[in-house]
């Protein structure tokens, strides 16, 4: 059966650093940028190991510490490319252990991108026996979700692969997730001895299916078991239902899959999730039946923001219920987060409480997500970072200004 064509949304003018980051390359890549600055292709591939084992496991920062690699390599390596990741302009803890991060990524090469840079959020949950990563794969988002902050925010650009997986890697680098790593004194990271970010969810800013590729390539370089190695069981790719790109998803990724349904008829879900006018809940619901791998081992997971008089009645959940009948589902239920401006209310806990155990008692698994980070807007739902669209006169006008300096 061919596989659908992508449904995308336009990658904003990106002009990569003079000397780019290795950071993110698939091996392929990674050879090709090897044998482009003259390593032998008969030697390239055990070059590409030992870089691989350098910067995704032993977490290299500077190609000065290779010291398997020949110092002319290295000198080689450095002229030409960096291990660079995102740069962090601040850095939140919550009260429960959450820790968000406000990263710079690159603009599009305009003079004055530095004063209005392109800015996206990572968010860090820590539990007894699990770190999660929530990372974004768009700054901002093409999207516009009645419920999320994170919608209120324009798409600016889809992001790099490298800038994906650069959020990984400057996580590790905060928490101390390497060996001989030390952990952070102001915040919590799991006690069960094992990795510290366990996890992988992107649910982070922007919607992960209109930027396939990028997503794809770099779960996995995360997925990779001489590397990172974080388990596709672990690692969640959440969409509002971009219908084209599910089931490839599926086959060219593999990772678990998580939709935010929010909704159970189309005339609230058009609301809600305005992407529903183009998939209405029926194309979403067949595209998730047709999922590659979907078994009682690997069910997917629909997530249900709790709205106060909106989707939170038991007929709400009778209808829920009938709409997953055959689907392997778990329901993720969501008390809404509010940010300042939002017209929707939170539904109270006993509404929750009754909703939940209505879906439980029919058999699926209806666990209410523990809110985490309220209190420094790293919630779900919550990110907005500070960046805007520059329009295309504000963009000339810049670049006009560059050429007088």
């Amino acid at each position: 059966m061919p596989l659908e064509a992508l449904e995308k949304t336009a990658l904003e003018t990106y002009v990569a650093p003079a000397r780019p980051s290795l950071v993110g390359m698939s091996r392929t890549a990674l050879r090709d940028a090897l044998v482009g600055i003259g390593v032998p292709a008969g030697q390239a591939k055990m070059r590409v190991q030992q870089l691989w084992q350098w910067i995704y496991v032993h977490g290299a920062r500077d190609f000065d510490v290779m010291t398997n690699v020949s110092k002319d390599l290295r000198t080689r390596l450095s002229t030409h490319f960096t291990l660079a990741r995102p740069e962090v302009v601040a850095e939140q803890v919550s009260t429960d252990g959450t820790r968000k991060w406000l990263l710079r990524l690159p603009g599009d090469g305009a003079a004055g991108a530095e004063s209005r840079p392109h800015e996206v959020e990572c968010v860090y949950i820590p539990e007894t026996d699990r770190g999660t990563l929530c990372v974004s794969s768009q700054v901002g988002c093409t999207l516009t979700c009645a419920f999320c902050h994170t919608g209120t925010q324009r798409l600016v650009r889809n992001l790099t692969a490298g800038e994906i997986v650069g959020q990984v890697l400057l996580a590790k680098d905060r928490l101390g997730d390497w060996p001989e790593g030390t952990p952070p004194a102001d915040g919590l990271v799991p006690t069960d001895g094992g990795r510290f970010i366990s996890n992988i969810v992107m649910m982070g800013m922007g919607e992960p299916l209109y930027n396939f590729e990028a997503v794809r390539d770099a779960l996995l370089v995360v997925a990779d078991g001489e590397g990172i190695g974080i388990s596709k069981r672990r690692i969640t790719l959440s969409t509002s239902g971009v219908v084209p790109n599910i089931v490839r998803a599926g086959d060219e990724i593999g990772v678990m899959l998580a939709v935010s349904l929010h909704a159970v008829r189309d005339d609230i879900r058009d609301e809600l999730v305005p992407l529903n006018r183009k998939y209405p809940i029926a194309q979403l619901m067949e595209a998730c039946r047709n999922y590659p791998g979907l078994n009682n081992a690997r069910r997917i997971t629909f997530e249900y923001v709790m709205l106060k008089g909106v989707n939170d009645s038991l007929a709400d959940a009778r209808a829920l219920v009938k709409l997953l009948k055959g689907i392997p589902a778990k329901i993720n239920l969501i008390p809404f987060n509010p940010w300042p401006g939002t017209k929707y209310e939170c539904s109270d806990w006993d509404q929750i409480e009754k909703f939940s155990e209505f879906v439980f008692d029919a058999g699926y698994s209806s666990p209410v997500r523990t809110p985490r980070g309220r209190d420094i807007f790293a919630a779900c739902g919550q990110l907005k970072s500070a960046t805007e669209k520059l329009s295309a006169r504000e963009r000339m006008a810049l670049r006009a200004m560059a050429m007088t300096e």
